[in-house]
């Protein structure tokens, strides 16, 4: 292997964010892997999805957020993974990319956003202002194996996964729970965040552990403001497809052309709401300073009375009820008697009559009904009401700021998944393509199939890229790290013939035999790096023999493999 190639496969093993970026086919690549996984196909034989087949799309996908929200958490704890530093990461890539514009576009090197992050402390908000200025976290994505074994951490009572993992997670659970056809999800990455579209309807975005449907996006509430923040504001630097992958640094892209037209017309249009009584309301409620512009009036006891809308959103902000919809007239109820005023404030704009105007002139485009209201009902109280309707229309409309498409395609053969498909009809196409496909070919590495793999990645992986293990034991002795190994639990978060790195058997404290003889000769040859060690397996025998000294294990893997680890 070349060194590209070697960094290359060996981040399939790690896939930290960077990683990702840089070698963006290892993003499909990990969802793949999850969809091979055993582990979201238990999922099935769960009681919550029973029937699941017979229910509607909707019933289906929110089946599946809530088995999402319930087992794992978002984590975000810098120090799951361990710390590593610019320097470190840039040495590993500067001879195949340009570094200045890595650090144009990945949030661990010098990104900062491009409008939101400007206002906040980019490292304070990520928690790395406790550390030198050249320190960084691993972020790593997890599969889903490593997702759930965050049960077995101190602090944890469910699995857990930053946002990389969870937007992967999500769209191989559509794909093998919801029966969504890969060919309808998007993966969606920014500098600072990850996202999937799901293509059906009306569109539907992923946001960490929640789904937002269109009308979610635009219902102005603090959920829908948190996963707007990434599309509004920052480029979108990969969108990857069962069909290939386009990223905004490289020339080539891989993704079928027409379906990133199609993908590029469904999401802007997702994107795009009317303006509209329910969206000119819904847009109010975000803009807290321009509340007192405006005031309602209700009939009680047949007469009519005004309220400020300041007081109408602090009575809906504590109550299940909102001001647009059906539930209208019970929050009105919830309000105190006292809040409401006989008489009409001249200086603020009467939200039923823009309301009624603007149902009944619906056909009118955005600058008619502006202009009808500044002309009409222009509140004394609102000097800057302009501006209001300049970002209003923005929020109507967000563009994304998507890969630009004029690059050079290129094709290989597709891979082609059906969710009718048996798990074990779809490794055994994966495996087909892995000559030809290179998602397939990453994706046997991610899936951490050691049988039908080189290990040299692995273990370049296991011995470079896993500081989490290292810091605790530099003042331990072999024999420390030896019984500390072997009091961890025997088994390991990955069935059958596929290993953990050791940051996993360090962190979830358990591994199989071979695991725990890996964990211990990269912690030793990154502690003592003139050590001479060894690595014996035998089927269920495991020798780890570090200068002349054996340290044994017990393996239930049954692979049989020799290596000298330096």
């Amino acid at each position: 292997m070349t060194r590209k190639e070697l960094e290359k496969y060996s981040s399939a093993y790690t896939l930290s964010d960077m990683e990702i970026f840089i070698f963006p086919e290892l993003f499909y690549s990990l969802v793949l892997a999850n969809i091979m996984s055993p582990e979201i196909w238990k999922w099935r034989e769960d009681p919550w999805f029973k029937s699941i087949e017979k229910k509607s799309f909707n019933q289906k996908i929110n089946r599946i957020k809530q088995y999402i929200i319930d087992h794992y958490v978002f984590n975000l704890d810098l120090d799951t993974w361990g710390l590593t530093t610019k320097e470190k990461e840039i040495g590993r890539f500067s001879s195949f990319i340009d570094t200045e514009l890595l650090k144009q576009s990945n949030a661990l090197f010098g990104y900062e956003g491009d409008k939101y992050y400007f206002s906040i402390d980019i490292r304070k908000h990520f928690g790395l202002d406790k550390y030198t200025d050249n320190t960084i976290p691993y972020w790593k994505t997890e599969t889903v194996e490593a997702m759930s074994a965050f049960k077995y951490m101190d602090g944890y009572t469910t699995g857990a996964g930053e946002c990389v993992s969870l937007s992967s997670l999500y769209a191989a659970a559509l794909f093998i729970v919801g029966k969504i056809p890969l060919e309808k999800i998007y993966l969606i990455a920014t500098p600072l965040h990850s996202q999937n579209y799901i293509d059906v309807k009306n569109g539907i975005l992923t946001n960490n552990r929640r789904l937002v449907t269109k009308n979610m996006w635009y219902n102005g509430t603090s959920l829908s403001a948190k996963a707007r923040r990434a599309i509004e504001n920052e480029k979108i630097t990969i969108v990857s497809h069962i069909s290939g992958l386009i990223h905004t640094l490289y020339d080539e892209a891989s993704i079928d052309k027409d379906a990133y037209g199609n993908f590029k017309s469904s999401i802007q249009a997702y994107l795009t709401e009317e303006f509209t009584p329910t969206s000119f309301i819904n847009y109010l409620r975000t803009r807290k300073k321009f509340w007192k512009c405006f005031q309602f009036k209700h009939k009680r006891n047949n007469k009519d009375q005004y309220i400020s809308m300041e007081t109408l959103f602090c009575y809906e902000h504590s109550s299940k009820n909102t001001l647009h919809g059906d539930s209208r007239n019970a929050l009105l109820n919830e309000v105190d008697p006292e809040e409401f005023s006989f008489a009409r404030s001249n200086s603020k704009i009467l939200f039923n009559e823009m309301e009624k105007f603007l149902k009944e002139n619906s056909e009118l485009n955005f600058e008619d009904k502006q202009n009808y209201i500044f002309k009409e009902l222009l509140s004394l109280d609102c000097s800057d009401l302009k501006m209001f309707f300049h970002d209003y229309r923005e929020w109507l409309q967000t563009k994304p700021k998507l890969p630009d498409d004029e690059k050079q395609y290129i094709s290989e053969p597709k891979l082609v998944l059906s969710p009718e498909m048996p798990r074990n009809e779809i490794i055994s196409e994966i495996y087909k393509r892995r000559d030809s496909n290179s998602y397939a070919h990453y994706a046997i590495y991610a899936y951490r199939d050691m049988e039908g793999t080189d290990w040299d990645p692995f273990m370049k992986a296991a011995i470079e890229r896993n500081p989490v293990c290292f810091e605790d034991c530099k003042k331990r002795s072999n024999e420390e790290i030896y019984e500390l190994l072997s009091n961890f639990s025997q088994h390991s978060i990955y069935e059958g013939k596929r290993l953990a790195q050791p940051d996993e058997v360090w962190n979830f404290k358990t591994g199989d035999g071979i695991e725990k003889a890996i964990t211990m000769a990269a912690i030793l040859i990154n502690l003592n790096p003139s050590d001479k060690i060894k690595l014996q397996i035998k089927k269920q025998r495991v020798k780890l023999v570090v200068n002349k000294k054996t340290y044994n294990f017990v393996s239930e893997k049954d692979l049989t493999k020799e290596i000298s680890v330096q």
